[in-house]
């Protein structure tokens, strides 16, 4: 059971996109079916950033604000000032995920273009960080590179295809 709960939270990234997916099922079920893709795609896009943005982000918050030095030994790193930073920008983004819940398009777009910008220059940092400094440590060449390109990809996804102009190409047979 501690391997696993030891899994979980240290592939953080992976565990809540997980979630948010289930949260999405949970959300469509008592749903007369069939299910429109367009309530299926809300309901994936309202759950991706409850629990990809949001949840995700306030646990790296919590992680390089409160336990800085178990997140730096996780990622290779040694301790710096500049976890803290990335600890209160990680709080920004957890609070504009959780008001895009079931916000507005343009909050929505905001929601997942900054930390898109983040993840992707992250995902740079530790493709260097792999090549220059042989680190390949959990948090720096395991999940959480994979997740930092690929969960900003699904949520550029989801904003597409929840787009209003974008319906025509929604619409189920």
């Amino acid at each position: 059971m501690q391997r696993t709960i030891v899994f979980l939270l240290s592939n953080f990234t992976l565990t809540f996109f997980v979630l948010g997916l289930l949260a999405a099922l949970v959300s469509l079920l008592p749903k007369p079916r069939p299910w429109s893709r367009l309530q299926v795609v809300e309901a994936l896009l309202s759950w991706f950033l409850f629990f990809s943005l949001g949840v995700t982000f306030l646990y790296n918050f919590v992680m390089h604000v409160f336990f800085s030095e178990m997140a730096a030994s996780f990622i290779g790193w040694q301790t710096s000032p500049f976890q803290k930073e990335v600890g209160f920008a990680s709080l920004g983004f957890s609070v504009v995920g959780f008001l895009a819940f079931k916000g507005s398009p343009g909050l929505r777009l905001a929601a997942v273009v900054g930390p898109a910008c983040f993840l992707w220059g992250a995902a740079v940092g530790h493709a260097v960080q792999m090549v220059e400094a042989h680190n390949y440590a959990p948090g720096n060449a395991g999940v959480i590179f994979y997740t930092d390109i690929l969960i900003p990809l699904f949520g550029l996804i989801l904003l597409l295809l929840s787009d209003k102009r974008n319906a025509g190409m929604l619409r189920t047979a």
